[in-house]
């Protein structure tokens, strides 16, 4: 079994066993929910995406909400890095594919401190979330008992790192969009959670052997951190041009800025919102589908095509404009093949977009008087398709109406967007060189 094979049948699993497990009755307030909204939203918490069919909070019992919680723990760090703990801790050997799987998860080179590295991802987790819990207690301890208020800020920080978006309010975040510490605090633990847990590991070690001897940061980290940095600035500014605060008309000053920086960070894989997101205009819906579509970064708990690829594709243009033979980034040249596949990753993931989009549209038996309200239909459905793609969660509310057809082209929308493009590529036809047979060169017009 290949390394990609056993990432998504565990995948596959744990949705299958949540589904189960939210079917039961004492799941739900109402003892019941259908097998479509159940598998939808294990996938949903599996894949940390946050698309929802039913109100977290007022539908599922606490058990329910557990089960959820669970799911979105374990989709965030990973199946496979979660068994890979287990079978350390109880002292079993792992064997070659597990390697190959945590190596294909977690690092861009082969490296030998491998084990090392997940034990810290694993503590480095539980030690965020905890910390982000704990602020979060503080914040809803104003509002209800301490019990309450600790279980809450433990939902909502575990939700933020994974990048998932459940959340246990019908509007989701909207009421605090103007609370300082808890856009603050949701949007540190989203940050943390979605610029991957290698960056976080060079990050650590950086930081204790940088006075003991030289020691620098990876290619891999300084793109991931400028390019995540820059999507966040360029993605506040452009929403607070495009709507001019119309969202929050009246609102104080603290308040304009907070609610277009919470929501450049969250649309590109965490989900929350403090705004209603089909009021916004057509042109922040495309900037946001955008930011959307490449999503948080390599080895990190969101999805989409990652934030190195853009970075990537973004050097490679320059460099074919100055007629550069290499790409080059912070004085190191990239390999052909990376290059290569990064190009390959965007298209195939702009068909497999277009694809499942059609294919919602055919099967489509909304009520269309329910849908225009400004929007037209087409663009709802693609927020919706790029949302579950990049594993984001936002939604213009389309989700809940659709039919089982359309939800079950969610869903493997979902399962596509959390393993990746390039994991389904392997499975399907391979990992091997394949040489086909070279005929005599013709030159071709393009452009």
């Amino acid at each position: 079994m290949h390394p990609a094979t056993l990432v998504l049948g565990s995948f596959l699993l744990v949705i299958w066993i949540g589904a189960l497990l939210l079917k039961l009755s004492f799941s739900t307030n109402t003892g019941h929910i259908s097998w479509i909204d159940a598998l939808f939203t294990a996938t949903s918490a599996v894949c940390v995406t946050g698309l929802v069919v039913v109100d977290t909070g007022g539908f599922f019992s606490v058990f329910g909400q557990c089960v959820i919680l669970v799911l979105i723990q374990i989709g965030g760090l990973g199946v496979m890095t979660i068994s890979v703990m287990l079978f350390q801790w109880i002292g079993r050997s792992i064997s070659i594919r597990h390697r190959m799987a945590m190596q294909d998860l977690f690092s861009h080179t082969p490296r030998a401190d491998i084990f090392q590295m997940i034990k810290s991802i694993i503590l480095l987790t539980a030690g965020v979330e905890i910390i982000g819990g704990m602020i979060l207690t503080l914040h809803w301890n104003r509002e209800m008992p301490l019990l309450q208020a600790a279980y809450t800020g433990m939902f909502h920080s575990i939700s933020a790192f994974c990048n998932a978006g459940f959340a246990l309010f019908s509007d989701s975040m909207m009421r605090y969009s103007g609370d300082m510490l808890l856009n603050a605090a949701l949007c540190g633990l989203i940050v943390v959670g979605g610029i991957g847990f290698p960056v976080l590991y060079d990050l650590q070690c950086w930081f204790k052997m940088r006075k003991r001897q030289r020691c620098r940061l990876s290619i891999q980290t300084k793109t991931v951190l400028l390019t995540t940095l820059s999507l966040i600035v360029a993605g506040a500014l452009m929403i607070a041009f495009l709507e001019q605060f119309s969202p929050n008309e009246g609102a104080s000053v603290g308040h304009r800025i907070l609610t277009p920086l919470f929501q450049s960070i969250t649309c590109r894989t965490a989900g929350f919102n403090t705004v209603d997101i089909a009021s916004l205009k057509s042109a922040t819906l495309a900037m946001m589908i955008f930011l959307m579509f490449f999503g948080a970064s390599p080895g990190s708990c969101g999805g989409g095509v990652k934030t190195t690829t853009l970075a990537l594709l973004a050097v490679f243009t320059v460099s074919r404009l100055r007629r550069q033979r290499r790409v080059n980034l912070f004085k190191k040249s990239i390999p052909r093949e990376t290059v290569t596949r990064s190009v390959s990753l965007v298209l195939m993931s702009t068909g497999i977009i277009g694809f499942v989009l059609f294919m919602i549209l055919v099967g489509n038996t909304v009520d269309p008087s329910s849908l225009n309200d400004g929007q037209g239909d087409f663009l709802k459905f693609l927020f919706e398709t790029v949302s579950a793609f990049g594993t984001v969660g936002l939604s213009m509310g389309v989700t809940p109406t659709l039919n089982t057809w359309g939800k079950c082209w969610i869903i493997v929308m979902m399962i596509v967007g959390r393993v990746g493009v390039l994991t389904f590529s392997y499975i399907l036809v391979g990992t091997g060189s394949v040489n086909g047979i070279e005929h005599a060169e013709e030159n071709l017009m393009i452009g």
